[in-house]
């Protein structure tokens, strides 16, 4: 029997690659995300929307699936974050490598409480104020920082600067 063993990558021959749907980069391994479905894409739009709107009063941007680098040979690539600033670089290059004040993860069929909870964790080490996980189709989830973790209900995701009301997502 012929197995197949993943060939280790570098962090600049990941950022130098393209994919279709970007791809995340995890210790020399190309991690690849599923593709959105109908109810991620539409709550990713929404968000975009929303965060944008709330960002610009008060000097944020509100940026979809932007690579992250959380340590060394970690790059994860948040559904949706919002910035303090925008990243530094050459353009068509730039990553953001300093902290977002949020990251939002919302979540697909094919994820698991274990590689999520590890994103999570990830963005909280590198010093991301809040995170946000969510449900697409319950409109459920949990709102996560350094402080503590609230699981969501209501349908009301917030931050000690905003709130986002994602009952509104329309399907």
């Amino acid at each position: 029997m012929v197995m197949a063993v993943a060939e280790l990558v570098t962090a600049d021959q990941y950022l130098h690659s393209s994919f279709e749907h970007d791809a995340e980069f995890v210790e020399g391994r190309i991690i690849e995300r599923p593709v959105p479905t109908w109810e991620h894409a539409s709550m990713q739009g929404f968000l975009i929307r929303e965060l944008w709107a709330i960002g610009r009063d008060l000097g944020l941007f509100a940026v979809p699936e932007q690579r992250v680098k959380v340590s060394a040979d970690h790059f994860r690539v948040p559904d949706v974050c919002v910035l303090t600033e925008k990243p530094g670089g050459e353009p068509g290059r730039r990553i953001v490598t300093q902290p977002p004040y949020l990251c939002v993860e919302i979540l697909s069929p094919e994820d698991t409480a274990i590689e999520t909870m590890a994103k999570v964790r990830e963005y909280l080490n590198f010093g991301v104020a809040w995170v946000w996980v969510i449900d697409p189709v319950s409109l459920s989830g949990q709102v996560l920082s350094r402080a503590g973790a609230a699981n969501i209900e209501d349908h009301i995701f917030s931050t000690d600067r905003f709130r986002v009301d994602v009952s509104r997502v329309e399907y």
